[in-house]
Formats: structure tokens, sequence, C-alpha cells
């Protein structure tokens, strides 16, 4: 007996991190039918009266009773939630209000006809996106639907009953559903329900009975609906399988690939590999091979493209737009079995079979070099294709490019006769060719198709005897004629195609060139604002438009840090674009959410989350609107979250390392003075403590003690003097007190200050004959030549004197400040000027570096300078340098 398999642990985290999600999330439950009057909404409001009894808060969204006394009943005890009137084709009409839903918050809403189309004017086209946003908001919701209203259901649907169903929702709402209950009924009741007119009205039952509620239809509707029931299950019981390590027993890794193009029949293939895709549980991609072809649609055509690619999106299928580089029928194998694709879906052929041996088959050709990958060939009906390509779409050309081969085939055939006596058949025919290359080169295929036919006519009927008629009297010539032709097709369609890739390589270049060049611009871009200032203003050259791009502010509200001019930003359009910041999804013009917008707005996606939103308002019809540069939109957008979450991180690192450096300053601050602080305070507390607790100590020692005690109190005063004058100028609060005069004064006031004690006379002073007067604040200017004095005196030998010297130019007074100690450092004239750093002689004494930062603020201020050199003959010398009749950059007092 074999051991069960042993589930696989990444398996099981992922299972159960998925469960977690399912579990925090709001809760979909889908009350499915086959028809209506099966009881969906009874049913929905039954249970809704159970959960109200259990004690949630249940609100009635939007309830369509249709007159049935006993669903009517139901209703009684719930809230009902108002409903809003929108104006449309010049009348009121009720549509659920969304806004009001939101503001509410109920714990469960009911939302009756999930497949409703809402009046114009409401922010979603479809009632299952109002669906998706209240789900989106943490709101559970109760809803009901048909079968016949699933979208990929919609062509087996118009089979069946005849009736093509307009009103669509998405598989992926039904894949999102928590639990769909199935409320069924047989066809006999149904009808009898019918009949006693429970489900519609007596005249609305009548045209009801004889068309749609036919027991047929229902009998089909129903088994659609019991089978789409039964593969719901079914995903069920595989989840439960996978979870519990079950062995699967049917071949796993099925991918579908569907085909398509700009014709109806690619919505009805789309739908079928849905169908299929969903059978099987598989994935499938929608890919569309963007080949030369594609250069030369319509607008309609273009506009299908778009459209088919938007509902395999919305039918939860990956959508791919392929540059084709060769054959179709190459480009789809390749792509296919680079992405494992097992099944092909494509459309049947609808060209006539002439024009496929002529100009070739993809599907002839899928078919044979497919190998092992299965091909489903999906016929439809003829009105299904809009788009019947025969040989007129491949020969169309202006008029006067086939006159112009006809000029060439005459100019061909004049020189042809001018060597015709001198010269073989087939120097004739070669210059017959050289003429259908040179028009197949320049005009296309259609004219050097004409020129090759009229140019084996011209050669039959003047160069082959008998001469001037087209009778062929040695069939020999036959051939010769055929291979014409055929060279003639051939190089025309060579050429056509050469040219067709050329336009198309060309096209791809440009793309590519804008990405280039919006990648390397962002990348030059250093600030946010600078960045997108760039992605604006490329996005508006590349698409003819104005463009706006919208970051949250700390309050959550978006608002545009650059501003293009010409964008509307009115209450109606930012709100859009806050709900696609809300939602992360694209709204506005050319979507199916809020397309009333004036612009089309995409959400800047990061990797952790929305950043913000680009708005992109055309000029004219919108240059986004074909799958290419579709892409190349939201590729702009893409770049640009990019590059703008790469600002942010750096501004955020910036801003941090800033920080980082703030803090790592404040700690050797805060280190360096409570050192400074505590050994003055100790010294302090030592002496007077001495001097008091001890009676009979001897004057002299008490007097020692007391100047000791002075000494550090005035060293600690000047410690905090210090701290607070560093504060004032970091923080922008230093006010000059200016006044004129002499320096002698100034140096005067210093050397009779008391802190210098018996140092002052260490002191000896150099001044001009006339000592100038300088426009100065004295007290401040004092605090720095008393840091000078102090720094000097302190790494000076003990007893060497300290020399101030005063010079003068024509516009600055300079006072030096020279010791004879060990000097300045190599590397460090700058560096001891900035805050708490110390030279290498600083170790062993005491002091907080703060005074020569304090000097440099204060000097600066005044308008002046100050450096440190090393002196010629020993010692450092500091130089303060000040401006010399002429008045401070700050204003005076009184001004």
């Amino acid at each position: 007996m074999s051991e069960p398999r042993r589930p696989d642990p990444d398996q099981l985290l992922r299972q159960v991190q998925e469960a977690e999600v399912i579990q925090q999330r709001a809760k979909l439950k889908v009350f499915f039918g086959a028809a209506p009057g099966v009881g969906k909404t009874y049913a929905m409001l039954s249970e809704a009266q159970e959960r109200r009894a259990e004690g949630a808060d249940v609100v009635i969204g939007v309830v369509e009773t249709h007159g049935r006394s006993e669903t009517a009943a139901l209703i009684e005890g719930l809230e009902v939630l108002p409903r809003k009137e929108l104006a449309y084709s010049g009348q009121f009409l009720p549509e659920f209000d969304l806004e009001a839903a939101l503001a509410r918050r109920p714990s469960l809403i009911l939302m009756d006809e999930l497949a409703h189309t809402n009046v114009m004017g409401s922010r979603h086209a479809k009632r299952w996106q109002d669906v998706l946003e209240l789900l989106d908001a943490g709101i559970d919701v109760y809803t009901t639907m048909n079968v016949q209203h699933l979208e990929s259901l919609r062509d087996v649907v118009a089979q069946i009953t005849g009736i093509i169903v307009r009103e669509n929702v998405p598989d992926t709402i039904l894949e999102r559903a928590d639990e769909i209950e199935l409320v069924d009924l047989s066809p006999d009741d149904l009808l009898v329900r019918l009949k006693e007119g429970k489900v519609y009205l007596p005249d609305q039952a009548r045209h009801a009975r004889d068309h749609f509620f036919r027991k047929g239809n229902l009998l089909a509707l129903r088994e659609l609906a019991l089978r789409h029931t039964a593969e719901n299950v079914d995903v069920q019981m595989r989840r439960y399988m996978e979870s519990e390590g079950i062995r699967k027993t049917w071949a796993a890794g099925e991918r579908l690939l569907v085909c398509v193009g700009p014709d109806g029949l690619s919505e009805r293939l789309i739908r079928a590999t849905r169908r299929m895709a969903g059978a099987l549980g598989a994935s499938w991609v929608a890919l569309y091979v963007e080949s030369h072809r594609h250069l030369r649609f319509s607008e309609e055509e273009r506009s299908q493209v778009e459209a088919n690619l938007r509902l395999a999106e919305k039918l939860g299928g990956e959508t791919v737009v392929l540059e084709g580089c060769g054959r179709p029928d190459e480009d789809i194998l390749t792509f296919a079995r680079d992405r494992n694709i097992t099944k092909i879906v494509v459309g049947k052929p609808t060209r006539s079979r002439w024009l496929d041996l002529l100009t070739g088959s993809p599907v002839d050709d899928l078919i044979r070099t497919s190998g092992d990958i299965d091909i489903y060939v999906i016929t439809g009906e003829a009105a299904a294709s809009n788009s019947k390509p025969g040989l007129r779409a491949h020969i169309t050309s202006p008029l006067r490019n086939y006159l112009l081969s006809v000029l060439a085939v005459a100019v061909s055939t004049a020189l042809a006769g001018l060597v015709f006596r001198r010269a073989e058949l087939a120097d004739i025919v070669m210059v017959y060719l050289l003429g259908i290359l040179i028009v197949a080169t320049r005009f296309g295929r259609g004219p050097s198709l004409l020129a090759s036919l009229l140019s084996v006519a011209a050669f039959d009927f003047i160069f082959i005897p008998p001469y001037f008629t087209f009778v062929v009297s040695d069939f020999r010539h036959v051939g010769t004629f055929s291979v014409m032709l055929l060279v003639g097709v051939v190089i025309g369609n060579l050429t056509e195609r050469i040219k067709a890739q050329a336009r198309l390589a060309r096209s791809r270049e440009q793309r590519t060139q804008a990405l280039y060049r919006l990648g390397q611009e962002l990348a030059q871009s250093a600030s946010s604002t600078a960045l997108v200032a760039t992605a604006i203003q490329t996005v508006a050259n590349q698409f003819h438009s104005h463009a706006v791009v919208l970051l949250p502010e700390p309050s959550g509200t978006l608002a545009a840090l650059v501003h293009s001019q010409g964008f509307p930003l009115s209450g109606q359009e930012h709100g859009v674009a806050q709900w696609v910041f809300e939602h992360g999804e694209p709204a506005g013009l050319g979507t199916l959410t809020l397309p009333g917008a004036r612009a089309t707005y995409l959400p800047l996606r990061g990797t952790r989350g929305t950043l913000g939103v680009m708005g992109v308002l055309p000029d004219g019809a919108p240059q986004w609107s074909e799958p290419d540069q579709h892409q190349l939109l939201e590729a702009f957008a893409n770049q640009t979250a990019l590059a703008l979450e790469r600002a942010i991180l750096a501004e955020q690192s910036h801003a941090d390392r800033r920080r980082a450096d703030e803090e790592r300053l404040r700690n050797a601050l805060l280190s360096s003075v409570s050192h400074d602080l505590r050994t003055p305070l100790g010294v302090i507390t030592g002496a007077v403590s001495t001097a008091l607790e001890t009676p009979d100590l001897p004057e002299s020692t008490r007097r020692d003690l007391l100047t000791t005690a002075q000494e550090e109190a005035q060293r600690l005063h000047r410690l905090v003097s210090n701290l607070l004058d560093i504060t004032r100028l970091e923080s922008g609060a230093l006010d000059l007190q200016t006044e004129w005069i002499p320096v002698e004064e100034l140096i005067g006031a210093v050397l009779n200050r008391r802190e210098l004690g018996s140092d002052a006379a260490r002191v000896r002073i150099h001044l001009p004959e006339a000592p100038p007067f300088v426009s100065m604040d004295p007290v401040l200017m004092e605090q720095v030549l008393m840091n000078l004095l102090d720094n000097a005196m302190k790494y000076s030998p003990a007893g060497s004197p300290v020399d101030i010297k005063v010079w003068t130019t024509q516009h600055t007074l300079t006072i030096s400040v020279t010791d004879q100690g060990p000097g300045i450092a190599e590397g460090e004239a700058e560096r001891i000027f900035e805050k708490l750093a110390r030279g290498e002689a600083a170790a062993s004494r005491p002091g907080a570096g703060l005074g020569l930062a304090i000097c440099r603020g204060i000097v600066t201020a005044h308008g002046g300078r100050i450096q440190a050199v090393n002196h010629p003959q020993g010692g450092a010398q500091f130089l303060v340098t000040l401006p010399l009749g002429a008045p401070p950059s700050l204003p005076e007092e009184g001004s």
C-alpha cells in the first residue's frame, strides 16, 4: 500500500497565506439562477433576514421585487438605502447611490441584478463595478444574476434562445465570489409561475412565454447554470485535494492561446477560449500579432483590435501584443513554445481558396507546423466578421501608382524594341523584369501585379511571332510567360513585405526611442519635482496631449506637484484621479470606470503600492486608442512610477542620513558637554566643600580653594555661553547690534575681562599708528577675540607670549592672534572650525570643540571671514578679516 504524498511545504505556506487573504477580505455571495423568476431575490432576502436576526448590519442597496408580494414582504425590517436621481434623455431615473453606501458602510449590502447597466453619469458603467468597489471598501455583498448574463456564455445563449444578451458580467466576478448558491426551479414550475403572473405582468408574461421562456430554452439554460455551478464546485474540490496533498488523476499544466484580430469573429474565439479554459482549469492568453498590415488598418479595425483585447482582459485572460518579425504562423508558434502553450484557438479562414493559394493561409501553415501543440479551428457566423480581406485589400494603391506602372511597362517595351533585332528574347525578358522590379520597389504590390500582366501581354504581342497578335505558335513561350508572371508576383510580394517590415521597424524604433528618451531624462532628474516635470513634458510631446502627475499629500489627498498648462483639474477630474489612487485601477476617458471624464488616469504603481496618478488629456482624439500606443502609455506610466519611487527613496535616504548625522552630532555634543560640565562642577563642589567643612584650614589654603572654584566657575560659564551661542547661530536667531568702535577699545575690553586673569600679561599687542574705527557688534566680537585668546593660551607653552596684531588694507581690517604652540596639523585648517571638531593636540586639553565654530559664525555674520594657518616662526595663527568703511550686510540697530 503506497503512502500518501506529503504536501509541499512551500505550497502549504502559499495556501495558508491565500487563506488568510480570503479570510480578511470582504465576502461576495452570488445567488445564481437559470432564468428570471426562479427565486433568487427571494432566497437572497431570506438569508439577509437570517443575518439580521443574528445581529448583522444589513442594508438594501438595490432590490427589484417586480410586484411580487411574497418578495416585498421580506423587505420589512431591513434598512433601504435611498436611491439618487440622475438626469437622462429629459427625465430623472433612480440609480444606486454608491457614495451613500460607502459613507454608510454596513457590514452587508444587498445588490440585486448584478448585470444591470447604470444610468449615464454614474461613477461606473456597470453594477458589477459598483460591487467590486464595495468589496474593496470591506463591505460584504449579496447579489443575484442569471446564467445568460455570463460574458463567456453570450454566444451560446444567443445560439440557444436567438436573443443577444447585451448586459454581461465578466467571469472573473464569479471567480471572485466566495460562495455561489444555485437557486433552481424546474422549467414546468417556472412556466406555471409565469402563467400565474409571479414573474412578469400578464402582457409581458405572454410575450416572454412566446420568445424567451420556451421550455427548450429553459432546459438549456438550466443545464448551463448547473454546469457552471458544478465547475465552481469542482474548483473548490481541486483546491481541497491540493491542500491535502492528494495526488491528481488528470493532466496538469494546460495553457491556452487564442489569436485575435481586427474582426468580430475574435469576440467569439475569446469567449470560446474562456469556456475551454474554465472547463480545463487552465490559464489562457489572448495574442495579437502586429504585422505590417496593422499600419494599413482603418480606424474601425484598430478600435476593434483594442475592444477584443479589452474583452479578453475583462474575461480574466492575459493579453499580449506581439510585434511580428516574419510569417504570422511562425511568430505565433514561437510565442506559444516560449510560454508552454498546449492548445491554440484560431478562427476558420474566411478568404477564398484561390487567394490562400496565391498569398498563403496562416491557419494551414499553423496546423502543419504546430507539432505537439493542439490547434482548435472555430467557425463563426457570416455576420460575425466585419472585415473580410480579399484581393482588393492586398492590391489597393493610389490610381497614380497604377498609371506610373503602365508608363514603366511602356518604357520597358520601348527599350526592348530598340535592341530587339540585336538581342536574344531572354535579354528582352530581363528588361521587362527590371521594369517590374522598379515598379514593385517604388509603388507596391498592386501596381507590380499590373505591371507583370502588362509585361507578359506586351512581350507576347510585340516580340513573339506571329507579331502584333496574342496568338502563340510555339507553346514553349507559354513557360516563359508563366515564369515572367510568377517572378513579377514574387518580386512584388517580397518588396511589399520588405517595405512593410521597414515601416513596422520604424514604428518600433520610434516607440523604443521614446522609452529610451524618457528613461534617460528621468535618470538625469535629481529631485522628484524635476522628475515629474520631465515625465509630464515627455508624455505631452509623445501623445500630443496635456499631462499631469498627482502625488498624495500627508492627508492622503492628491495634489499636482507640477501642473501642466491646459489640464483642467476641476472637482470632477480630481475625484476621478482620487478614485484611481485609492483603487489602483485606470479610469476616465476610454475606460469602463468613470468614462465621462475628459482625461485618462493611470495609477503609478511602485513596489510598495500606488505612488500617485498620471492624467493624460488629449488635444483631439486620443493617440493611445491603439493597442501598441496604449501599451506605450502604460509603459510611460510604469517608467515614471519606477523613477519616482527611486527619487522618493533617494530623498528619504538623504533625510535619514541627515537625521543620523544630527543624532550622531547630538550624541557627541551631549557626551562632550556632559564631561566638560562634570569636571568644573566636581572641582567647584570639592573646593567649596573643603573650605566650608574644615574649620582649622589655613587662610592661604582656603583662598587657593576659592580661587580654584572661581576659575572653574568661569570656565563653566564660558562653556554654557558657548552652547547658547552655537544654538543661536544654528537657529538663525543671531541679531547683530552694530556700532562704530575703535579696534584698540575692542582689544582693551578683552584684556580687562576677568577670565584672562594673570594670563593677560602674556598678550603682546601690535597696532597701526592710527587704529581705524570698525562697525561691529562689540559684545560678539569680544567673544570672538576672547575665544581665540583662550584657544591660543591653552595650546601655548606656559608663560609663552601670545601676539595680537592689527593691520589694514584699502577695504579690510585684519586681526591676527598668534601662539607658539605645536601649530595646526596638515588637513585640519578647515576642519577645526566645524562644530565639535578638535585638532590632534587637543586630546589632553579640556574643551568641547565649540569655540572656533562660534567664532566663524559670528565673523561670517559680520560679512568677514576667519582662517587658520601655521606661522612661519612656529605656532598657529588665526586671521579675522572684517570689511572696513562699509556697512554690514545685516540691518543696523534701529533701522
